[in-house]
């Protein structure tokens, strides 16, 4: 249900030559090395202190080999009846001050525990150390989001509320159907509803929300399996390949077949000292409201500039 790994246990291949696909939630706090990690095509640098929040269905690479990290991974099991939302943990943190020495000292304290204590009343301790770690987590966002909210309009509750909705369902139904409509009926609203949400949380219409859900699946699947490009588009609701690879190069800018061997090409990203552009893979999947910004040493939740 929880368990705490190194960063090496993740996959067997010490050099990530590809991304794997996480069955598993991760919080990932960086020890020793400098480097960069890459979650969902997005590559985040990482250096002693960094905490990286990966969710379950995320494509991972990280390098290079040496960098190390403790890795608390767990399934949704673990945090069944706390009041905490795991999405509200921002995906990059640089851990600093008071805040990032809490977080830090809870990581590392679960990992004692997980090492030396077993049975169900540790498991009890587990579950409750995580929950107070993704709180203490989306309580630093929260305070960095009000910080540098910007000026203009900002998303209302009802807003945030209904494209959360959206995920949701967008999760367990992207496969099937790509129509806005067909998701405003399942929540009981209108499109124009949806639009609007959409828009005020991401800039981007209920439309683009969704084909770019579609296309990062599709970029997962074509970076971390061998599944040939036709059976992809398939398993995504597309019966027939040419519209697969029309709708794929229209979200991404390049065909399937070239984006899986840009991808296995990609790997010395992680290692050079300026990365290359990247594909511009959607970043849909990444937590509403917690985007990047420059990273700043006198704070926490400051957050790097590789994604948009």
């Amino acid at each position: 249900m929880i368990a705490v790994i190194g960063l090496g246990d993740l996959v067997a291949d010490p050099a990530w030559r590809r991304p794997i696909l996480l069955a598993e939630d991760l919080l990932v706090l960086v020890t020793a090395g400098y480097g960069r990690v890459e979650v969902d095509f997005h590559v985040l640098p990482c250096r002693p202190g960094t905490l990286l929040r990966v969710r379950a269905g995320q494509a991972l690479r990280c390098g290079p080999p040496d960098l190390d990290a403790t890795v608390v991974r767990w399934t949704p099991a673990a945090l069944h009846g706390f009041d905490v939302d795991p999405e509200a943990a921002p995906a990059w943190l640089q851990l600093t001050g008071a805040d990032g020495d809490a977080v830090s000292t809870g990581v590392s304290q679960l990992a004692v525990d997980c090492a030396r204590l077993r049975g169900e009343p540790a498991t009890g301790l587990f579950r409750h150390q995580l929950a107070v770690l993704l709180l203490r987590l989306a309580l630093l966002a929260e305070s960095d989001r009000a910080t540098h909210r910007p000026a203009s309009r900002s998303a209302s509750r009802t807003e945030t509320i209904t494209f959360r909705r959206l995920r949701h369902e967008l999760e367990q139904r992207y496969q099937y159907s790509r129509r806005v409509e067909d998701y405003a009926d399942r929540l009981g609203c209108s499109v124009r509803t949806l639009t609007r949400a959409c828009l005020a949380v991401t800039g981007r219409s209920a439309k683009q929300v969704v084909d770019e859900r579609v296309a990062l699946q599709a970029c997962r699947l074509l970076a971390a399996t061998d599944e040939p490009v036709a059976r992809i588009g398939h398993h995504l609701g597309f019966p027939e390949p040419t519209n697969f690879g029309r709708f794929f190069t229209r979200e991404v800018g390049i065909s399937p077949g070239a984006f899986r061997t840009t991808s296995a090409r990609s790997a010395r990203w992680l290692e050079a000292a300026e990365p290359e552009p990247i594909p511009a893979v959607p970043t849909r999947d990444v937590p509403p409201l917690v985007r990047p910004r420059p990273p700043a040493d006198s704070a926490v939740g400051r957050h790097p500039d590789p994604r948009t």
